[in-house]
């Protein structure tokens, strides 16, 4: 596999070079996000790794120019930023995974193989196309449809409503949303799943009768089945 990391530190970029190499894979480094972002887009790589905070472009920044661009290589954000928001507007802007720092590199080669099997598994068409009473997902296109209308997504709405499409009918409680889709621990303080299932609901019931039901107490249901 070949893997670009987008790293202003030495010594971290260093360590995470030699242990990728050691595992078998093709290593490039690049140490402004000037230089990484220009890498991304000029040449072809299986997957991503890049700090949040650079000098030139920020983590960040080269998230969202890579996706406008309509690059879907897998990134893996890591950052000594450990807070709920910054890993939010990490995910938000099209991060397949966020690590934060310290981190052994055995969490972090485990990580970077998960995303590299999830991106291989939809190149290869599995489970291409989901579909739940008259809305249907693409993932390989990326898009979302219902009724045959096309609804726009952010990156964490898509991979939201991904999860609970592979899951109709099933009660899908708030702690295994932020497990499986946030991968967060459980905080009971933390709205951002009632938050993004707001949005979510907001532009899928434009195109007809509401298709998440949410069950007090217990979480949220997507189409029929579970009562």
């Amino acid at each position: 596999m070949r893997v670009l990391i987008i790293e202003d530190d030495a010594a971290t970029a260093d360590y995470l070079a030699k242990g990728l190499q050691e595992v078998g894979h093709v290593v490039e480094v690049a140490r402004t996000g000037r230089d990484g972002l220009f890498l991304a887009l000029n040449e072809s790589f299986d997957a991503l790794i890049t700090d949040r905070m650079l000098p030139g472009p920020d983590g960040i920044s080269i998230l969202r120019a890579l996706r406008t661009s309509g690059d879907r290589t897998p990134v893996l954000v890591i950052t000594a930023r450990g807070e709920l928001e910054a890993r939010v507007e990490g995910l938000d802007a099209g991060a397949d995974d966020y690590l934060v720092k310290p981190f052994a590199f055995s969490e972090l080669r485990a990580r970077l193989d998960a995303m590299t099997r999830r991106a291989a598994q939809a190149d290869t068409g599995e489970a291409a196309v989901l579909r739940v009473a008259d809305l249907e997902m693409n993932l390989l296109r990326r898009t979302v449809r219902r009724g045959g209308a096309a609804i726009e997504l952010l990156p964490t709405e898509f991979r939201l409503l991904e999860y609970m499409m592979r899951h109709p009918g099933e009660v899908l409680t708030r702690t295994m949303l932020l497990e499986r889709v946030w991968d967060f621990n459980f905080d009971p303080t933390t709205n951002v799943v009632d938050v993004h299932v707001s949005r979510l609901r907001r532009k899928l019931d434009t195109g007809g009768p509401p298709l998440i039901r949410t069950l007090r107490g217990a979480g949220y249901v997507l189409g029929g089945g579970a009562a």
